[in-house]
């Protein structure tokens, strides 16, 4: 077996198990609402559920209000073209539909029921759907072969009053209009006179044709190809269903080859490699070039480039620039028509979202969108004439787009204020979710060297196994045995490649490290022999390379408790300048929102000014991952209700911080109730500057902080990521004792994004 199928088999391999592990396939169902009391289900089902029932049986419309019709599409398929493998049948397309299932959650936070329909018959499938439609708010078709696609699409359309969507048409169509917008700008030709050629009369080749029309392409000026040649009057087959008849007309190209001469724009949604370089040398000055196949396209992006430098080319693929990808397109298209409960997608919503797309593209590009791509340098240009699929504008500006063009054209059963609306979108897609792959993008650029002084824990091990296999950072592992390490290393399975082994009594520099630490402590009662004494201690000894310039940051903890990771760290390294404390704290995920706890870790009872130094250090931490703090200060009362020492600490720390950074949002005291309920907060507190749901929250205490954290993790679902330490002048990471690996990982690239921060800051200052 050659290396290239070794690859090919890891990566099926890994594939399978992601599909398969730890729970089987790709999505599940989760309540919204509490069940744990017997009040709860007398709610939730009998008798308490006969409530919304008899009031949706009244009125119809409430059905979006009482239960999940509102949020929630069918994602319809029978099979028979699932991209890039064929008719492979119900079954076997369910991977797919639940994978799209994911996307609508993730771009989107629309929920999905996959639906697989055993039956070939278009008849069938629209009973199916019709009968089904009751549960739904909308309904994407999805891989189902023309021209059965078509007729099911179109009779859905007419006889439902929700929207159906069949996305492998509409979708390829929107976002590579959406780019031939942009692309005729560049290569300044007229949309009216340019020659086009589509390969492909399927679905999707004939519902680019037809969008391009109504984006100003002249129907006589398409060519369109099928798998036997030109769609030309003459030619003497049947092939002429009512969907592809309108594209065949006098001409004298029989094949592709004569069809892209003098071309101006090649659209494929067909098969790999039929276009050839020879073509593509054909066509007219400044072509454009969409190869859309997937997963290879009509002609490779570079062999394009290659044959035509003046083209402008995109693809399917991810690997190279101009990916239309139809994730640009549903998950805002059907977002913005749910939430104004649009009657169906028409033409208008369809040509809104592709302008907003093309918008869009010439837009500056934020440094999240671009940290996401390697830092890639994205601006308007032949490489970039359409957003990337992690832009988290996509959502915002495409939706806001729909839904705007339902209300004008006059199938919104809802009006929105556009800007609230607009708003509300920003909140759906906070980014902070996005938190820990931003890091490890972050990391991989310049891994730094961060030294474990349990290098002998298993869980270590894993960790800085997957640390430097990953690229994240190079880990120093410290052990008074470097062959014994290494044995467990093998007991464990795993490879020491990558991973630096230390032995402190063996290092070449033990002597500096105690004379160093000696010069720091010896007028706070530190002798010489305490100084050798404390190199022993792996804890001072890891600070002490961190100290020293031998490693960039240090984390610890997995097998002690906090203050004995502080404890020298305060001592060798201390506050950041200027800074007086250090704090900490965690990052908790739940149900797709992300808060920060802090001071979560460290300061027992701080002070207002303590307290206003946590914050700022804090929403500093959270910013450098590109994430906007909006703060809530937490008390047992709100704003003023009962005068305590405790309350007041607060209320002086909220003016300080508002002092000092007047730009950032931040208020109370209030109780974590109120600060995370924004329509209680609005009804009861109508003067709190906190306008959305915050992100950012700051215990009085240490018991408060860390007994909220304990039982929100105990309780829920919640993930935490944490301690994450600020405030030192060098990056110190601790741990929780018997922390997870996954945390670890996660803590040491926090860790080694500090040291770039820190190695960016000298440079600047010098």
């Amino acid at each position: 077996m050659n290396q290239s199928d070794k690859t090919k088999d890891g990566l099926r391999k890994a594939t399978l198990d992601y599909h398969e592990f730890p729970r089987h396939g790709k999505i599940e169902v989760r309540p919204t609402k509490p069940c744990v009391t017997q009040e709860d289900l007398s709610m939730a089902y009998t008798p308490g559920v006969a409530e919304p029932c008899l009031d949706i049986a009244k009125d119809p419309s409430l059905a979006r209000r009482y239960t999940a019709k509102g949020n929630l599409v069918a994602v319809v398929s029978n099979g028979t073209a699932v991209l890039g493998l064929g008719n492979i049948g119900p079954l076997a397309s369910k991977p797919v539909m639940e994978g799209k299932g994911v996307l609508f959650k993730r771009f989107a936070d629309i929920d999905v029921f996959d639906i697989e329909v055993d039956s070939e018959d278009p008849q069938q499938v629209i009973n199916t759907v019709r009968n089904i439609a009751p549960t739904f708010g909308g309904i994407n078709l999805e891989d189902i072969k023309a021209p059965e696609c078509f007729e099911i699409e179109e009779t859905l359309k007419r006889e439902l009053d929700i929207p159906v969507f069949h996305d492998d048409q509409h979708g390829t169509a929107i976002i590579s209009g959406a780019a031939l917008l942009n692309a005729l700008e560049l290569v300044k030709k007229n949309i009216a006179k340019v020659t086009l050629v589509v390969s492909g009369a399927g679905a999707a080749g004939i519902a680019c044709a037809n969008f391009y029309i109504s984006l100003g392409v002249k129907l006589e000026n398409i060519l369109m190809v099928d798998s036997k040649g030109v769609l030309w009057t003459g030619r003497g087959d049947d092939d002429r269903n009512k969907y592809k008849k309108k594209f065949f007309r006098q001409t004298k190209a029989r094949t592709l080859g004569d069809a892209v001469r003098g071309a101006d724009v090649f659209c494929g949604a067909s098969t790999k490699d039929i276009l050839k370089p020879d073509m593509v040398r054909l066509m007219a000055d400044r072509p454009i070039i969409f190869a859309l196949a997937n997963p290879d396209p009509e002609i490779s992006y570079a062999a394009a480039k290659e044959a035509r430098p003046d083209a402008i080319v995109a693809t399917g693929r991810s690997d190279y620039p101009n990916q239309v990808n139809n994730v640009l397109g549903f998950p805002s298209i059907f977002r913005g028509a749910l939430d104004v409960e649009a009657t169906a997608i028409n033409e208008e919503m369809k040509m809104a979202a592709s302008k907003a797309l093309a918008a869009l593209a010439k837009e500056e590009v934020p440094d999240a969108v671009k940290k996401a791509y390697d830092d890639m340098d994205f601006s308007f240009g032949p490489d970039y004439i359409i957003p990337k699929p992690f832009d988290p504008r996509v959502l915002v500006w495409g939706a806001t787009a729909v839904a705007e063009a339902a209300m004008r054209s006059g199938v919104a059963r809802r009006h929105l204020d556009l800007d609230k609306y607009r708003e509300s979108l920003k909140v759906k897609m906070d980014w902070s979710r996005e938190f820990m792959r931003k890091i490890y993008i972050m990391a991989k650029k310049d891994p730094k060297r961060i030294v474990f002084p349990e290098g002998d824990h298993p869980k270590i091990i894993w960790a800085a196994s997957e640390l430097a296999q990953e690229g994240y950072a190079i880990p120093i592992l410290l052990t008074k045995n470097k062959k014994a390490l290494l044995t467990k290393f093998k007991e464990l399975h795993h490879d020491a490649k990558n991973i630096e082994i230390v032995e402190p009594g063996n290092w070449p520099y033990l002597d500096d490290y105690a004379q160093e630490y000696y010069r720091l402590r010896q007028r706070k009662g530190k002798t010489k022999d305490g100084a050798v004494l404390s190199m022993e201690n792996f804890f001072y000894f890891g600070t002490m390379m961190v100290h020293m310039g031998h490693a960039d940051g240090l984390v610890a903890g997995v097998s002690v408790s906090v203050p004995s990771v502080l404890r020298p760290a305060l001592k060798i390294i201390g506050p950041r300048k200027g800074g007086k404390i250090v704090g900490g704290m965690y990052l908790l995920q739940h149900e797709g929102k992300s808060y920060f706890f802090a001071d979560s870790a460290v300061n027992i009872n701080p002070t207002a000014g303590q307290l206003v130094e946590i914050t700022l250090m804090a929403a500093d931490e959270m910013e450098r991952m590109q994430i906007e703090p909006r703060a809530a200060m937490l008390s047992f009362s709100n704003f003023g209700s009962v005068r305590s020492p405790e309350t007041e600490k607060m209320r002086e720390a909220v003016e300080q911080v508002r002092q000092l950074r007047p730009a950032m949002t931040i208020d109370g005291p209030m109780q974590p109730d109120v600060a995370l309920n924004p329509n209680f907060r609005a009804e009861h507190f109508p003067f709190a500057e906190l306008n959305r749901e915050p992100n950012l929250l700051v215990f009085p205490n240490l018991d408060a902080a860390n007994i909220s954290l304990r039982l929100v993790r105990q309780l829920s679902n919640a993930h935490i990521i944490g301690p994450i330490m600020f405030g030192m002048a060098k990056p110190i990471q601790t741990l929780q004792k018997g922390t997870e690996v996954n945390n670890i990982v996660n803590v040491a690239a926090i860790a080694c994004v500090d040291a770039q921060k820190i190695e960016a800051q000298k440079l600047a200052a010098v």
